[in-house]
């Protein structure tokens, strides 16, 4: 049950890592990743909302945060 979304929380913290570090670098790349990054936290986030586990619902507001942040970006 919980399996899609453990694979979503490490999917995004994969493409969260990876926008930070491109826009760390200035890359031309990093509003392409920011773009990806803001749909995966969405995802997480809709994915996390299922499930009445506090952590879950901590997950669900941070990955709303970073999705409004990488958009903020682009």
């Amino acid at each position: 049950m919980m399996v899609p979304c453990i694979q979503l929380d490490m999917e995004c913290a994969a493409l969260c890592y990876a926008a930070a570090q491109l826009m760390s670098m200035g890359s031309e790349r990093a509003n392409e990743v920011c773009k990806i990054c803001a749909e995966a936290c969405d995802a997480c986030a809709d994915e996390c909302s299922k499930h009445e586990n506090e952590h879950c619902k901590a997950c669900a507001a941070a990955c709303r945060k970073c999705a409004e942040e990488c958009r903020s970006m682009m």
